[in-house]
């Protein structure tokens, strides 16, 4: 392969000037040719020039005027200007100001102006190579640490497992403690639980706590994806097989010493769990299209939104595929049921949002706090994030008041349970009408008041109240400011 050769641009508002010039350097450049500052500009923005060689005198713009906009927008490219005067108090100003790395005085030899060419594409190039070798030395240094020393440090420290948030009475500590023990034993391993719930998250923490935690972590999910692509996707295609004619590497193979986690197992067509059984029990597998069968060291991590062991029962799974991912099977508990976690949670979403966005945040109103931990969340980790944005986007502070908080939320009712889903349950319950009319007015006054951020006179504006018919059903349910603040504010 022969190496591009340099390109130099020359500037002259004379052509029988640009033409000596590229006759003198055209056998070993390219050549670019403008006949005032304003082309040349247009030129450097669509080239890559290594060498530019200007005039002085120019109608619009001087040489050393053209060659410092030059520097501050291309201060790579090594710059050469072509004058006919020598005052050396104007060759100081011209250094300073343009960078200029060599004078030529008229009038020039096309050997003379050959080698200054040639100087500075060796100068353009010498300075690449350093900078090079400059990113390459802080790379080296970087990655110093030997790879059994990171493994040790992953063992030791329990990498990934450390950004599991969760308080000191979750559900999840048993979870994690449990993981971690897994994590270090060469076993496949079933994680169970509700969409959401962070099992991908789990089971890059536990790659990142096995001996595998320098090779790679690959994943992929099976919800909604036909039998054929998963196929490819998960072992590959031979030539031929996909268009374009070319040979597909899949999963098995590219997770080679590494991990794989398969999240949405419970989807698997039966001809796809049949092939996950043999990945799992001989580590073998065959690319579509192709007849020889490969061999891969993986190890294999399932997720399941279902509870797997009754889809066995009912047929519908393989019982020999379950029983080989399910030497360890951990069950990930839904939000709803992590009491405590969803204020530290929250706040940590918070803090990476307003960081990705650039919008300052501080935290969360006690109030919003409230609301957030007594919903049921049915869409776990995922939901919750999704209202921690909505409610960065609408905040007019750093601090996040309950009142920028989804209605569904803030019309749910709070139990140690969690949330009960609005008014869902009391259309569904037993009970009289009126009790169960009852339940939804008073969720619907919590809710409007909390929006209005607890002043009555817009609140009773909304619902067509007077203030004192708005008091009365506050008294009559209940219904307080959970600021404690007693004093009524104002209607605007």
């Amino acid at each position: 392969m022969t190496t591009p050769r340099p390109t130099v641009l020359l500037v002259d508002d004379e052509p029988h000037s640009l033409s000596a010039m590229r006759m003198a350097l055209e056998d070993e450049f390219d050549c670019l040719t403008a006949g005032d500052a304003e082309a040349a500009l247009g030129l450097m923005a669509e080239e890559w020039v290594q060498v530019v060689i200007c005039d002085q005198r120019m109608p619009g713009r001087t040489g050393v005027e053209f060659l410092t906009e030059l520097r501050e927008r291309w201060p790579d490219a090594v710059r050469i200007i072509i004058t006919g005067y020598t005052d050396p108090g104007a060759m100081a100003q011209a250094i300073n100001e343009a960078g200029i790395h060599q004078f030529l005085t008229k009038p020039w030899h096309p050997d003379q102006l050959l080698m200054a060419a040639r100087n500075g594409a060796r100068l353009f190039s010498l300075a690449r190579e350093n900078e090079r070798m400059a990113l390459e030395m802080r790379f080296l240094a970087a990655t110093a640490q030997t790879k059994l020393e990171k493994k040790r440090t992953a063992l030791r420290e329990g990498m990934g497992f450390e950004t599991i948030l969760r308080s000191p009475q979750s559900p999840m500590n048993a979870l994690v403690e449990a993981a971690r023990h897994y994590a270090s034993f060469d076993v496949p391993v079933l994680l169970a639980g509700e969409p959401g719930t962070g099992k991908a998250r789990l089971a890059r923490a536990m790659h990142l706590g096995s001996l595998r935690s320098d090779r790679p972590f690959h994943a992929i999910n099976l919800a909604g994806m036909p039998e054929d692509l998963a196929m490819v996707e998960l072992f590959g295609a031979k030539r031929g097989v996909l268009p374009g004619g070319v040979n597909k590497i899949g999963l098995a193979q590219k997770a080679d010493r590494g991990t794989l986690f398969l999240a949405g197992v419970e989807h698997a067509s039966p001809a796809l769990q049949l092939a996950l059984w043999r990945l799992v029990e001989e580590g073998t597998f065959t690319p579509l299209g192709g007849q020889e069968v490969l061999t891969t060291n993986l190890r294999l991590i399932a997720g399941s939104g279902l509870d797997v062991a009754r889809r066995v029962a009912d047929g519908a799974f393989r019982p020999d595929l379950y029983y080989a991912l399910a030497v360890a099977e951990l069950h990930l508990p839904p939000l709803r049921a992590r009491r405590g976690d969803v204020a530290i949670l929250a706040q940590h979403f918070l803090m990476d949002l307003a960081a990705q966005h650039g919008k300052a945040a501080h935290g969360f109103a006690p109030a919003a706090l409230e609301f957030l931990e007594n919903y049921d969340w049915p869409g776990n980790l995922r939901e919750l994030i999704n209202e921690v944005t909505r409610m960065l986007i609408f905040a007019p502070s750093p601090l996040l008041g309950a009142e920028l908080i989804s209605r569904a939320i803030l019309q749910s009712a709070p139990g140690d349970g969690g949330a009960d889903r609005m008014a869902e349950v009391a259309l569904t319950a037993d009970g009289t009408l009126k009790d169960r009319v009852e339940l939804i007015e008073m969720r619907i006054l919590r809710e409007t008041l909390t929006r209005h951020r607890w002043n009555k006179s817009r609140a009773a504006a909304e619902l067509g109240l007077s203030r004192v018919g708005l008091r009365a059903k506050l008294e009559r349910y209940g219904i307080a400011d959970p600021s404690g603040r007693v004093v009524e504010e104002e209607e605007d």
